[in-house]
C-alpha cells in the first residue's frame, strides 16, 4: 500500500520557496545596486564625450569624441574602431569647449568645417614661414 503524494501540498510548499528565493536575489540586487552608487564606482563626471556623430553608411560612422586633453575623430564600424585623427591643438581645443559647441547647436559638418579651417590656417602659416 503505497501512498500517493499531496500534489497540492507539494505545489504550495515548491511556490513558498519560489517566492523567497526570489526576495532574496531582489534584495541582494538591489543591496549590490546601492553599494556601488555610493562607492563612486559609476562616476557622476563623464571623461569620455560624445561631441558629434554622422553616419555615412550601413553601420559605419564618423565620431568626434573628447577625451582628457584631445579630441579624437573616430571611423565607426560593426566591428571595429579607427583613429582617423586626433586633435590636441591647445588652441582648437579651446575653441570647440566654447558654449556654441558645448549647446550641441552645430551639426556635425559645422564641427568638421571648424577643425579643418583651423588646420588650413596653421598650414598657410607654415607655409610663410618656410619661404
Amino acid at each position: 500500500m503505497s501512498q500517493s503524494p499531496d500534489l497540492i501540498a507539494t505545489a504550495v510548499k515548491m511556490f513558498i520557496v519560489l517566492g523567497i528565493l526570489m526576495g532574496v536575489l531582489i534584495a541582494s540586487l538591489y543591496l549590490v545596486r546601492r553599494a556601488m552608487g555610493r562607492k563612486g564606482i559609476q562616476s557622476k563626471g563623464k571623461m569620455i564625450k560624445v561631441l558629434a556623430s554622422n553616419y555615412i553608411g550601413v553601420k559605419k560612422n564618423i565620431s568626434l569624441v573628447a577625451v582628457p586633453g584631445a579630441v579624437l575623430v573616430l571611423g565607426v564600424t560593426a566591428d571595429q574602431i579607427n583613429l582617423l585623427a586626433k586633435i590636441d591643438d591647445p588652441e582648437t581645443l579651446r575653441e570647440m569647449s566654447s558654449p556654441e559647441y558645448e549647446s550641441g547647436s552645430l551639426s556635425f559638418s559645422d564641427h568638421i568645417r571648424k577643425i579643418s579651417s583651423r588646420y588650413k590656417k596653421n598650414r598657410i602659416r607654415h607655409e610663410k614661414r618656410e619661404l
